[in-house]
């Protein structure tokens, strides 16, 4: 299998140059070789290692920034991967790409299904709901996960966040109405290459999926639990918080509104793919004991 990776160093993409080495040849590529602001010369590049998989790890992630830029953040997470669609119909392959929860207006505390009604409240997700439109109406053979608070031991995360303010202050404020499930990059990208493979014998099963880390929590209850984590496993980290005290997404107020409700059905994924997600708290206890 002839694999070309788009988005190399991020999170996911880190990730991903590891899991998917084991179905075949993986390029690589980075912002300097496949740059998102020039949408035909990265459909180019895809023409010209005429891969057999796209798999694409890029977007503009920084949802507060979208809302002053609408334009560039379109480009990166609607107009490029709609030429990179485009580009893998006509070769053929299949494109892989990563969405969002932003997708969804967070309202009700069910858990969302492929099958719900998208309805973006920021540019962000309205961006990545139009980048997953074009992928489906190009007609190329594509999977598209849908994913929440995604978490890597590589860059910066919540939980490393908290766990610096934690030992500079007494007391912290956390949000505690927003719900979801902290994800590994780690897990995304084993999924990945897991679905890579099913879909070699079972081409029928492409389409949109959701992928997040089972149970779910607040941003508040996770931050107790990585701090009490802490405090347990490692006597170098020196805990000053004595308060984690919770407050209203309203406490916080951001360019970018957030969805209160962030919690994704993953039955679809699993049954289809024959896979059993962990516990968020098992990736993210993971991940603690790698950066402690």
């Amino acid at each position: 299998m002839n694999i070309l990776l788009l988005g190399k160093n991020g999170q996911v993409g880190w990730e991903l140059q590891r899991s998917l080495a084991v179905l075949g040849r993986v390029t690589a590529l980075g912002h300097d070789e496949a740059d998102f602001t020039q949408p035909q010369a990265v459909a180019a590049t895809v023409r010209a290692h005429k891969p057999d998989v796209i798999v694409n790890a890029a977007a503009h992630t920084a949802v507060d920034k979208a809302e002053g830029e609408p334009g560039h953040a379109r480009l990166l997470n609607a107009t490029t991967p709609g030429l990179l669609a485009e580009a893998a119909a006509q070769l053929g392959a299949w494109l892989v790409h990563y969405s969002t929860d932003y997708v969804f207006d967070g309202s009700g505390d069910r858990p969302w299904t492929e099958i719900d009604a998208p309805a973006p409240l920021s540019v962000y997700g309205a961006t990545k709901l139009e980048g997953e439109q074009l992928i489906q109406h190009s007609g190329c053979r594509h999977l598209i996960l849908r994913t929440s608070w995604v978490y890597a031991a590589r860059g910066g995360n919540f939980a490393k966040t908290m766990l610096r303010l934690a030992q500079e202050r007494e007391r912290l404020t956390v949000i505690d109405d927003q719900w979801g499930a902290p994800t590994g990059a780690e897990l995304l990208a084993d999924v990945t290459a897991h679905a890579l493979r099913h879909l070699q014998a079972r081409p029928q099963d492409g389409g949109v999926y959701h992928c997040a880390a089972g149970g779910e929590t607040t941003w508040h209850a996770y931050a107790k639990w990585v701090i009490e984590y802490a405090r347990k496993a490692s006597e170098a980290i020196k805990i000053k918080a004595i308060e984690i005290a919770p407050v209203p997404t309203s406490a916080f107020p951001t360019p970018a509104w957030r969805p209160l409700n962030s919690r994704l059905d993953t039955h679809r994924l699993q049954a289809t793919f024959g896979l059993t997600l962990p516990h968020w708290q098992q990736g993210v206890s993971r991940m603690l004991t790698e950066i402690l």
